[in-house]
């Protein structure tokens, strides 16, 4: 894998910066993209993902730079638990414009330049709440379970170029996103959760590198490490 390149969004994240090192440990040179610097990175990359004029101009860049992008892991994420009654208008436009645009932004970005050598890999992370819903989560669920929609499409569209295009779908990660006072680490949940937990940001990563490198027969899969949040 030495030399390959690999683009993830949302590098500067828990769970972004948990798959860079994980890539990075394979071999794969990182380029990280994020509106906050990206440590750990070959080559980082200031982009709102949410902006596909910034999105195709980054991943000019990092072509021109590293190399072609063999692999491309959307993690940029936005979370907010609010009840509908609550969600002004502006507040689904920014959640579905971060998961949903964001993945559709970096997949189109790079599928030309997979397409035409005829390999590549694509994986979406999403949530384990875009399978199985909760309280005042309403447009995070929305946002999240359209990206399942479109990667499973965008599987069948670009698998006959060669394009495996897949989805991680983690419960409750223990990063900055769940803070201190979330209900998700109350021990009133966690005794609810099978394996009485988080699920980690390395096992997430994990998850991811398994379908960018081994699972060559995975297309439009969801893994969903969720250490039994939903069975």
């Amino acid at each position: 894998m030495d030399g390959r390149v690999a683009l993830v969004t949302g590098a500067a994240g828990g769970v972004g910066s948990a798959l860079v090192r994980e890539l990075a440990g394979r071999g794969w040179r990182t380029a990280g993209l994020d509106l906050r610097q990206a440590p750990d990175t070959y080559h980082s990359v200031s982009v709102d993902v949410a902006e596909p004029a910034q999105v195709s101009a980054a991943v000019r860049r990092i072509e021109r730079e590293l190399g072609p992008v063999e692999a491309a892991v959307c993690a940029a994420g936005h979370h907010a638990i609010v009840p509908m009654s609550d969600i002004a208008w502006p507040d689904w436009r920014r959640m579905l414009r971060v998961h949903l645009g964001g993945v559709v932004n970096v997949c189109a970005a790079v599928a030309p330049g997979m397409a035409e050598r005829g390999r590549g890999s694509m994986v979406a992370v999403t949530s384990h709440l875009a399978i199985g819903g909760a309280s005042a989560e309403a447009h995070y669920s929305a946002a999240t379970g359209a990206v399942i929609g479109f990667v499973r499409s965008l599987a069948v569209e670009l698998g006959p170029s060669g394009i495996r295009v897949n989805a991680v779908a983690p419960g409750p990660t223990n990063t900055p996103m769940v803070p201190s006072d979330s209900p998700w680490r109350r021990p009133s949940y966690l005794q609810g959760v099978p394996a009485g937990r988080l699920t980690s940001p390395e096992e997430v990563a994990l998850a991811v590198a398994y379908l960018v490198e081994d699972g060559t027969f995975c297309a439009g899969e969801v893994l969903s490490p969720n250490a039994g949040t939903v069975l």
